[in-house]
């Protein structure tokens, strides 16, 4: 799926999306407890500093959360030519077996980071290399076309493992380049929801690391209904802006998927006048990529910008972006630019905790009749 934005009310670029952060800001580590983290309601005409596990007061029996159920992976892997040279490399996807070259179910497509890139059928020592006890890979060549960013490697592992299991035996959780330390035991639990559910991510749906048991009980006594979408966030998430004019920049692909029950949830929560409440862009992402083209699977590059009509989603559960990233321009496009960019600079002056393990806020639908 290739989809954007029509054109917004008036024209945006990227430095408009541009603001000041204090370095202090960004959190790198979480909150000591999961619904200890901040919450700006942004749901009425003045915004309110809150705390996350007030979030049931702040919804309505009726209304259904809408969760992205997937697992983060630990696909930062480090390995060595056999000419000797040290390379990292960070697995964006394992592909599927009707996607391989083989249909072997054992490549993956992944980022590389090494001085000199292989040449294809070179061979690749990950975590010691098979014979030191963890696995090799063959360099297949660029993806999805020869021009690609990414590169295709096919797995060889002991007994055949699958790669999701070498991953999680030998791999690193995938932190943001953001977060300057090392992956810690901590991080392994904590950059993780806790209904994670379908492997596949190399990062967290951000906005559901603030949910623990305790707020999930009290939303279901609240009557508010749960249901779940997939997408497996991929590394572009993270990905800088190259060009200043919006319509250039290319956005990256994820894979989503819809269950049946979902889209019945969604009816149900229209029939009985409830709001439908995205947990996380990603969330978003997967929903509107569904209604503009009618597929609950695929690939989906859906780019939201100011000017984007929203067709299932009425409120956000969101964390605080970069400056400049299309995650900015998404949550511009639903809440309105003034109301966020007023909302950022509010936060800021609050102190509140910016990025993957920061604080969150809760927005609302703009209507049509609100500036952009």
């Amino acid at each position: 799926m290739n989809a954007s934005s029509p054109a917004p009310a008036r024209p945006f670029v990227v430095a408009d999306f541009d603001f000041q952060l204090p370095e202090h800001l960004i959190a790198q580590h979480p909150a000591t407890e999961r619904s200890a983290s901040r919450l700006l309601d942004a749901t009425g005409p003045q915004a309110g500093d809150r705390i996350f596990r007030d979030l049931p007061s702040l919804l309505q029996p009726g209304d259904l959360l809408v969760f992205n159920d997937t697992q983060v992976v630990k696909a930062r892997l480090f390995g060595e030519k056999i000419s000797g040279g040290k390379f990292e490399i960070l697995i964006e996807r394992v592909l599927l077996p009707h996607e391989a070259l083989d249909g072997s179910g054992q490549e993956v497509v992944a980022h590389i980071r090494v001085s000199k890139k292989p040449q294809p059928g070179g061979l690749l020592h990950l975590a010691g290399g098979l014979k030191g006890g963890g696995f090799d890979a063959v360099f297949l060549g660029r993806w999805p076309d020869d021009n690609g960013q990414l590169f295709r490697l096919r797995i060889q592992g002991p007994a055949d493992e699958i790669p999701y299991e070498l991953m999680a035996r030998h791999g690193h959780v995938p932190l943001p380049p953001y977060i300057t330390h090392s992956d810690e035991a901590d991080d392994e639990r904590r950059y993780q929801t806790v209904f994670a559910r379908v492997p596949g991510a190399v990062a967290a749906p951000t906005a559901a690391l603030h949910f623990d048991e305790g707020v999930l009980a009290a939303l279901e006594a609240r009557g508010v209904q749960r249901a779940s979408v997939t997408l497996h966030v991929g590394a572009g998430t993270f990905a800088p802006m190259k060009t200043e004019q919006i319509s250039e920049h290319v956005m990256h692909h994820e894979r989503y998927a819809i269950p049946p029950e979902t889209l019945q949830a969604i009816a149900d929560c229209r029939a009985r006048g409830g709001r439908v409440v995205a947990v996380g862009t990603t969330t978003v992402r997967t929903l509107e990529s569904w209604a503009q083209t009618g597929q609950t699977q695929g690939d989906t590059n859906i780019f939201i910008t100011p000017g984007f009509e929203f067709r299932v989603v009425d409120l956000l559960i969101t964390n605080f972006h970069l400056p400049k990233s299309t995650l900015m321009m998404l949550v511009s496009a639903f809440a309105g630019y003034e109301r966020v960019m007023d909302l950022y600079s509010h936060a800021v002056a609050q102190c509140y905790r910016f990025f993957s393990y920061g604080d969150a806020m809760l927005l609302q639908k703009k209507s049509h009749n609100d500036p952009a």
